[in-house]
């Protein structure tokens, strides 16, 4: 279960295309965090990638490492 308080403005644009649609607004909502959330994903946890990467934490390949490692290499 989420809520959240909008912008009346938002609010009302919401409001009025769940009501042209026939659809609720849970829907868009719901909509528009799966169209987003990889994007806010990335932009918001690179910073905590970017620490494990340069401590070592994290494994990174070359394309050619990761090509032999999927038996992809020539």
């Amino acid at each position: 279960m989420l809520a959240l308080r909008l912008p009346e403005d938002i609010e009302r644009r919401l409001e009025a295309l769940a009501r042209r649609s026939g659809r609720s607004k849970s829907f868009y909502a719901r909509e528009a965090i799966l169209e987003h959330l990889d994007n806010l994903e990335a932009a918001y946890l690179s910073d905590e990638i970017l620490k494990r990467v340069e401590s070592g934490e994290e494994k990174t390949l070359t394309l050619d490492e990761l090509e032999r490692e999927l038996g992809l290499a020539d």
